[in-house]
């Protein structure tokens, strides 16, 4: 059985062959194809934004049946995405899960100018600029905030993007107690990771539970 260690082991070592431009692509011939047909076994859930510069299993060069995938706009967190995550670890066994955010993501910015100007995105998009603000609430009407463009990209960015990266980590154990008991048990860890747009890199930034591997301060 696959470890969270060596779960975040593959993905790390999948991501520096993505940044050295030297993929594998694992597990993706015919053969594999047969081999899941009767039952899957991913060693990771991935909870990660719906952008479509971040696809996980490329940046990871991972394959079919490593991953067990879930995505919305800005990672938000209802009660579908921690039903398909509770099924990744419960019902398939996934030992670890990864929160993935990014640069330049839209849902972060929109959220901030939303917190900064009172101005609301339309239609449905604001459910979404809702789910984020608890997480930068505190940083978005901050005075080194700076202009609304700052929410884009820059270092101010970058605080609101790992705050809402290490507040999904927080809210997947608060909400559930199935995976706050399977980390307490250590069967279980979850990280939060930021994903560079421009080079490819992914960060650890968070970490609850033991993946043998310090997030980054």
């Amino acid at each position: 059985m696959t470890t969270p260690t060596e779960a975040w082991a593959a993905l790390r070592a999948g991501n520096d062959r993505f940044v050295a431009d030297a993929p594998i692509h694992p597990s993706q011939g015919a053969a594999r194809r047969r081999e899941l047909a009767a039952a899957q076994h991913p060693h990771t859930v991935l909870f990660g934004c719906s952008d479509s510069r971040v696809a996980a299993e490329i940046v990871f060069d991972q394959g079919l049946g490593d991953l067990f995938v879930v995505r919305t706009a800005g990672h938000v967190v209802d009660t579908t995405v921690l039903g398909s995550i509770e099924y990744g670890v419960e019902v398939l066994g996934a030992p670890l899960i990864v929160v993935l955010g990014h640069d330049s993501c839209g849902a972060v910015a929109a959220t901030a100018n939303t917190l900064r100007t009172g101005e609301q995105p339309p239609g449905f998009v604001r459910a979404v600029v809702d789910k984020v603000i608890p997480s930068i609430a505190h940083l978005a009407g901050s005075a080194d905030a700076g202009s609304t463009e700052d929410t884009a990209s820059g270092p101010f960015a970058d605080r609101l993007r790992t705050a809402h990266v290490r507040h999904t980590v927080g809210l997947l154990r608060g909400y559930s107690a199935a995976l706050d008991q399977a980390v307490t048990d250590g069967r279980v860890a979850i990280v939060g990771v930021e994903y560079d747009l421009q080079d490819g890199s992914a960060r650890l930034v968070e970490v609850a539970g033991d993946v043998g591997e310090q997030p980054l301060s």
